[in-house]
């Protein structure tokens, strides 16, 4: 019983139930809009970012703060979420704190086949390609999100395909 009341009370120390990761101009006006509202009916308290957030070069550090303040994170993986600097640099810090603080971690794969993002095939192959151009003298950053997405996309979750429920 003592142990449940520490678990239940280092839970509730988190500002967040869930940190919502996800590439907007994906997913934000559909399906994630959808679940962020979904979950929050339910009384999970979820971070989303702010579509103002995005336009920045470098993740702001509120983000790292909310997803260290989160229980867990939830990563819509859709298919230009690869493409984007920001969201890799998120799910950095997702793993990290999944590795050294034993955050949960929960994949949808959403469009996008998860032997893709493993084997870093198709558009994942076609968004590293840009990155190590454009990061060419910080080859360490590149290689910290490729470990990333090959370990979260090795964490079952749920794939949707062309079909508006979660299978």
């Amino acid at each position: 019983m003592s142990s449940l009341l520490s678990t239940s009370s280092s839970i509730s120390r988190k500002k967040y139930d869930v940190f919502l990761s996800f590439r907007g101009e994906d997913t934000r006006k559909n399906f994630t809009d959808h679940l962020y509202d979904a979950l929050n009916r339910t009384g999970i308290v979820t971070f989303r970012d702010d579509p103002k957030l995005e336009t920045g070069e470098e993740i702001a550090p509120e983000l790292f703060n909310a997803i260290q303040q989160s229980w867990c994170s939830v990563i819509v993986f859709s298919e230009t979420y690869a493409f984007s600097g920001w969201c890799l640099e998120e799910l950095a810090e997702i793993v990290k704190q999944k590795n050294d603080k034993g955050h949960k971690v929960f994949p949808i794969f959403y469009h996008v086949d998860p032997s893709d993002l493993r084997k870093q095939k198709e558009k994942v192959e076609e968004a590293f390609a840009k990155h190590e151009e454009r990061y060419k003298e910080d080859k360490d950053k590149i290689q910290k999100w490729r470990n990333a997405l090959t370990e979260v996309a090795n964490i079952k979750g749920w794939h949707l395909n062309n079909s508006p429920c979660l299978s």
